[in-house]
Formats: structure tokens, C-alpha cells, sequence
């Protein structure tokens, strides 16, 4: 089977509809509709009910999401291996967000060259969705990131959590106000809880989704914020920075995503690492 098809039939799941499948492969939704056909006539089973709310499954559907996932996983696994370095028994791909790369990562790597040397390593760095889409997909064995979505085949583990704390470049006592403030978009849960916190601070000067993006920026042109403790711990000691004085602060919580049907013998030990670097966060969160 054309492996296309049954990447369609997961991304559409995964959308809610044939346009947001689509959009997403970068095809035409006239594409979308043919691979779905071909991959219902090769079934002999009708997959999916579209109405003006997007598309749901038929049983039938139900019934290939069991197995669809297994089925791209497979083959990207098989691809990947094939490309295996010599003197490599094997080949990991990892992807996770841009702030979890530094240093938290970047220390896993490291783990992994002094503890399973003999497993290649292959990392990138994405957006969430995406790491999410590639981990169902099998393109990416593991994933860190911090608000994972519940897909078919996924397993999402706690790895630990971050404190977020407010700085401010304001060498003053003042209380922050909302001028100067950066917002930076940590996730659903920040929002809510910053503004049911900051009711007043429902319209900032500038909003980004990036924490690296938005502390770079309050460190040239100034301003205030909310960041992780570890990132910003070099800049307080330097006094670039200063914590908001009885300012809230709130956590944010680092997820392990991996597929239930990756290979236990070469996911073992990277998971294994993880686990024990996170360790470390934590303890340092404590201390």
C-alpha cells in the first residue's frame, strides 16, 4: 500500500477535515479526496463521513486507526535503519522545542555519546504540532515538548517542571506595570492563569511565542516578563536582570512524547538518559 494514503487518512483524523489535511500537506483537497478513495477502494470499506463541520469516521475508519499508525511508523523505522552509520547498530531521531534545547538536551546528548555510543542520533528542533505529527508518523521515535496533544499510538510521560518567574530589566523598586511588559505565549494554562493574576494586562506592547525570542528582546530594548528560572539564572547573577519582588510565579511542565510501538531496545536507554537528566532539573528546582 501507497504509504501516502494511510499518512492522508492520519493527518485528516488529526484535522478534523479534508481543507485543514490539505493545508497541511501542502497538496490540494481534490488530492486529499483521491487518496482517500484509493485507500478506500483498496479496503473495501468506506472511511470516513464528511458534513460541514469537517469529517468523521465510520467504523471502518475506526477500525484502520488501529492499525494506520503501526503502519507509517514501520516504514519510516525501516527507512531510517537502512541509512545506519557504520559502527552504529542503530539510528534515533529526536525532536523538541527550541527551549528545551538548551541546556536540557543539549545535556542528554551528551548522555547519550558516554552511556550509547553505539546508537546514532539524529535531533531537530520544531514546533510542538509538528513534533507531535512526526512522533504519530514514526518519523521522530521521540519528542520533548511542552503541551503535547493525544494522537493514536502516542505515549505521553511527565519529565519534570519549570519554575516561570517575572523579570524585569527596571533597576527600580517599582511595581511592574503593563507598559514595557513582554508577554510570551507559554501554553493555554499560563494564559489563563496570568490573566485571571493580571486582568489589566490583557492587551501588551508585544507578544511573542518564543521564550529565547522574548528575553533576547527585554535584554537590548528592556522590559518586563515572564521566563524560565534556569534561562534567565545567569542574567539575575549578573544583574542584568531582577526578580519582580512578590510577583506570581507558575509552573511549566516539560513532556516526554514516544510511539507505543517503537522498538524497546534502542528506545530504552535514550529514555532511560532522559529520565535521568530530568532528575537533575528537578533537583536543581529544588535546591
Amino acid at each position: 500500500m501507497d504509504i501516502e494514503l494511510a499518512r492522508t487518512f492520519l493527518e485528516i483524523v488529526a484535522r478534523g477535515s479534508f481543507v485543514a489535511a490539505a493545508r497541511r500537506l501542502n497538496v490540494t483537497q481534490t488530492t486529499v479526496s483521491a487518496r482517500v478513495h484509493a485507500l478506500e477502494e483498496r479496503l473495501g470499506r468506506r472511511l470516513f463521513v464528511r458534513n460541514k463541520s469537517g469529517a468523521s469516521l465510520t467504523a471502518g475508519g475506526e477500525q484502520f486507526l488501529r492499525f494506520a499508525p503501526s503502519l507509517v511508523q514501520m516504514w519510516e523505522h525501516a527507512r531510517h535503519q537502512v541509512a545506519v552509520p557504520t559502527g552504529r547498530r542503530a539510528v534515533l531521531s529526536v525532536g523538541g522545542e527550541l527551549s528545551l534545547w538548551n541546556p536540557f538536551l543539549l545535556d542528554w546528548l551528551v548522555w547519550m555519546k558516554a552511556h550509547a555510543a553505539d546508537i546514532a542520533l539524529r535531533a531537530q528542533v520544531g514546533l510542538p504540532d509538528e513534533l507531535m505529527r512526526q512522533v504519530s508518523e514514526g518519523v521522530l521515535d521521540i519528542a520533548i515538548l511542552y503541551a503535547p496533544t493525544t494522537l493514536p499510538g502516542v505515549r505521553i510521560e511527565s519529565l519534570f517542571e519549570e519554575r516561570l518567574v517575572l523579570v524585569t530589566t527596571d533597576r527600580g523598586r517599582r511595581p511592574p506595570s503593563q507598559a514595557g511588559y513582554v508577554f510570551v505565549d507559554w501554553g493555554v494554562d499560563f494564559a489563563l492563569n496570568h490573566n485571571r493574576r493580571f486582568p489589566n494586562w490583557a492587551s501588551p506592547g508585544v507578544f511573542v511565542n518564543l521564550g529565547p525570542l522574548g528575553l533576547g528582546y527585554i535584554l537590548r530594548a528592556g522590559g518586563t516578563g515572564y521566563f524560565r528560572l534556569r534561562s534567565v539564572r545567569e542574567h539575575l547573577e549578573s544583574r542584568q536582570l531582577r526578580l519582580v519582588k512578590g510577583a506570581p510565579e507558575f509552573s511549566h511542565t516539560a513532556y516526554l512524547v514516544h510511539s507505543e510501538q517503537a522498538d524497546a531496545a534502542l528506545l530504552d536507554p535514550a529514555l532511560h538518559g532522559l529520565r535521568q537528566v530530568a532528575a537533575t532539573v528537578r533537583d536543581h528546582r529544588a535546591a
